[in-house]
């Protein structure tokens, strides 16, 4: 047993020893790799991957509107000032326009119609009208809808969906853009 003791402290005193010994780490450093810095990054990716799944059921969820309303808009098959087809109409009004925060006050008097025209305020751009019964036409906005349709069923999810996939005033234009690479030319603006 001395032998061997002393055979350890001549190797640890060599000076290649030295060099080995240095690559190691001391003793003490293992008591700072404590099983709690573990589980944070453990449950952070947990966290990440549920909101992973939450996100894309959103997207599943409105995808299909996103996409009628953006290929009404950008596409040439409505001109400025054509009403929608019923059920074109239909789906635009039971999806969207009633999530519209303000859509007792968009249909008023009663809705006669859905149409697309320029914006009065921002000729460049297109977007939908509620043609009331009165023969007053106001614009609403389809992403104002669809925030407050995840806000109502995804109420967890629904601001950091939001921030995510509203910002910039695009509406899932990167989701879309990769999904649908043949339709980036007509929706993505």
């Amino acid at each position: 047993m001395l032998r061997q003791i002393l055979l350890l402290r001549a190797r640890l005193h060599s000076p290649t020893a030295r060099a080995v010994v240095a690559r190691h780490r001391p003793w003490c450093s293992a008591t700072t790799d404590s099983p709690s810095k573990v589980i944070p990054s453990t449950t952070f990716n947990l966290r990440d991957q549920k909101w992973r799944d939450n996100e894309e059921e959103i997207l599943r969820d409105i995808e299909p509107i996103v996409l009628l309303a953006k290929d009404i808009l950008f596409s040439p098959r409505y001109m400025d000032g054509q009403v929608l087809n019923v059920a074109e109409e239909k789906a635009i009004v039971d999806k969207l326009l009633a999530y519209h925060p303000d859509s007792e006050d968009k249909i008023g008097c009663g809705l006669e119609s859905i149409m697309v025209d320029r914006h009065p305020e921002f000729g460049y751009s297109r977007c939908l009208f509620v043609v009331r019964t009165d023969g007053v036409w106001i614009d609403f906005s389809y992403k104002w809808c669809l925030q407050n349709y995840i806000r109502d069923k995804y109420p967890i999810h629904a601001e950091r969906f939001i921030q995510k996939h509203f910002k910039d005033n695009k509406c899932l234009s990167k989701y879309i853009k990769d999904k649908y690479p043949a339709l980036k030319e007509r929706f993505i603006r």
